[in-house]
């Protein structure tokens, strides 16, 4: 059921993972026979959910890249700042903490430079993952 919930369903109903994650536990606690009730639940909760595929097609797209290219360097202003001779190297120069702009949100680049515009995530417009991906769109004025 948990695999089923983070794989299939995944950001379509994010509670689907925790019914899963929780029916286990309590499997653990009660014990046959009880556990099937609980079980039977869960298993109903997370058939009946909207699903989604893309925190999956994230990693396969994420880890597919990282096994055919070289590390890319990190852009110096993500680059660690708080060591004596940093400043030199210009590390965190231009840095933009997100915290302290509306909405915790700044445009600014984190991924390396060849990988500009790459998206590993892409939210479908199922269940709750609509919502993330309204968030997302607002939050770069789009």
């Amino acid at each position: 059921i948990m695999i089923c919930a983070a794989e299939d369903v995944s950001n379509a109903d994010p509670q689907a993972l925790v019914v899963a994650v929780n029916a286990s536990l309590a499997a653990e606690r009660l014990g046959m026979p009880e556990a099937q009730i609980v079980l039977a639940q869960a298993a109903a909760y997370v058939a009946c959910a909207p699903k989604s595929n893309s925190a999956v097609c994230a990693i396969e797209k994420a880890m597919n890249y990282v096994a055919n290219h070289k590390t890319a360097p990190v852009p110096v202003h993500l680059m660690d700042s708080h060591y004596k001779g940093a400043a030199k190297l210009n590390h965190g120069i231009g840095y933009k903490y997100a915290h302290a702009y509306p909405n915790h949100y700044v445009e600014q680049q984190y991924l390396p430079d060849e990988l500009v515009g790459t998206v590993y995530y892409a939210p479908t417009d199922n269940g709750v993952e609509r919502r993330i991906k309204e968030y997302l769109r607002r939050l770069k004025g789009e």
